[in-house]
């Protein structure tokens, strides 16, 4: 009898504040990979992603997958009945993640410092807008704002029109995996080198400001500004967006010397292939719009599936742009099992997996996101080993 791979965080209890989008999916991604995640809500309604974008039988979708690996409890942090179970939890646990504005968990007596003195090992992860100094770290930090002033918001769109945002709260899951990463190397530093608990703190604007890649180093150096390209990579070509002849786009990324010359071979252009001026990035560069024009105009006479096989068979890297409904039909996501489906509410229900994918002690998820309150008996009477009068004196009060 096979017995199930222990996965890598096993043994590690995470106390999660906060709501909605960053904090929520640290949370996830570490429950996934082993972690036992504890998830504070307010009681009555709870994290109000419960209740964003598409709600079926009086829960969110989303909820069931950002939800996934945590036991539910409740408690009103506005209370100090309710602080005082928060720093009972936090001395049993390894790690504490929140998302408050900064100054909050300072306001509930629920800072660093104040947890320092219940469980000198907490590892506290704190994501914010603008990080927790600095002048701006009072403003409100929504991800949409924050992707703006990283820098990130600027080099999307097409010149001379606003930029663009994808319809996505990036900012906010950048964060959170950038918090996972920070929580991961501390336990590590906690481990290996007998470090006490520390800091992680999270600012979203600098989460994505660490996706820029050259923009520092190209402006210090040569005062170069990059500036929105639309579909294109500014300084590499080869690689644009491509419409056919049915509608559909492409996207091709012929940017590599030897892939240049197949995929120009490949649409009839030796011509370009065999051109000297073209055989390095720096004289593509010189002639993109030309290139560009011959790639379009190939393009413009197929079916995208045509072109596609075409060029696949040249070894160009080329492929469509899905949407959700064409990742479900496409058989390489069902054979490397991004969809996880479970029954929610006696209907099933899909819910992505989380990478990153480990050979031997792989993440998975062993439940959808609860109900509210759901873990309250066995969190509060089983670790804090309350008794059954203090609970309904708690709930009695509102405090869970």
């Amino acid at each position: 009898m096979s017995k199930t791979p222990p996965r890598p965080l096993e043994g590690v209890r995470v106390l999660e504040l906060g709501q909605l989008i960053a904090g929520p999916f640290t949370g996830s991604v570490l429950a996934y990979f082993g972690a036992e995640v504890i998830k504070v809500e307010p009681p009555g309604k709870g994290d109000p992603i419960r209740q964003w974008r598409v709600v079926r039988d009086g829960s969110s979708l989303w909820w069931h997958s950002v939800g996934r690996n945590k036991k539910c409890v409740t408690i009103d942090l506005k209370q100090e009945p309710g602080r005082r179970l928060v720093r009972d939890l936090a001395s049993h646990c390894d790690v504490l993640v929140e998302n408050f504005r900064p100054g909050v968990m300072e306001e509930w007596g629920l800072g660093p410092e104040d947890l320092k003195a219940v469980n000198a090992g907490l590892i506290y992860a704190r994501i914010s807008g603008y990080g927790q100094t600095g002048p701006y770290a009072q403003k409100p930090g929504f991800a949409s704002v924050c992707e703006a002033i990283s820098g990130f918001r600027y080099v999307n769109g097409f010149p001379d029109a606003a930029p663009v945002r994808p319809n996505l709260s990036i900012g906010d899951t950048i964060a959170a995996l950038h918090a996972v990463l920070g929580i991961v190397m501390a336990l590590l530093a906690r481990a290996n080198h007998g470090q006490p608990g520390q800091v992680v703190d999270v600012a979203i604007y600098e989460s994505m400001f660490n996706l820029l890649e050259a923009v520092v180093p190209e402006f210090s150096g040569a005062g170069v500004v990059r500036e929105p390209a639309g579909t294109t990579v500014t300084g590499i070509v080869p690689t644009n967006t491509y419409r056919c002849r049915d509608g559909k786009y492409v996207v091709i990324g012929g940017n590599g010397d030897s892939i240049f010359k197949r995929l120009m071979r490949a649409i009839g252009r030796a011509d370009m292939a065999d051109d000297p001026e073209l055989a390095h990035n720096p004289g593509r560069v010189a002639r993109e719009a030309d290139i560009d024009a011959a790639i379009a105009h190939w393009c413009a006479g197929l079916e995208s599936h045509r072109a596609i096989a075409l060029l696949e068979a040249a070894e160009v890297p080329v492929g469509p742009i899905y949407s959700v409904a064409d990742m479900f039909e496409d058989p390489h996501f069902r054979a490397r099992g991004l969809f996880e489906e479970f029954p929610v509410q006696g209907r099933p229900l899909a819910i992505p997996a989380i990478a990153p994918r480990l050979a031997d002690t792989p993440g998975r998820t062993d439940w959808t996101g609860p109900a509210v309150g759901s873990h309250n008996e066995e969190v509060f009477s089983g670790l804090l080993r309350l008794d059954a009068d203090r609970l309904m004196e708690l709930m009695r009060s509102g405090v869970i």
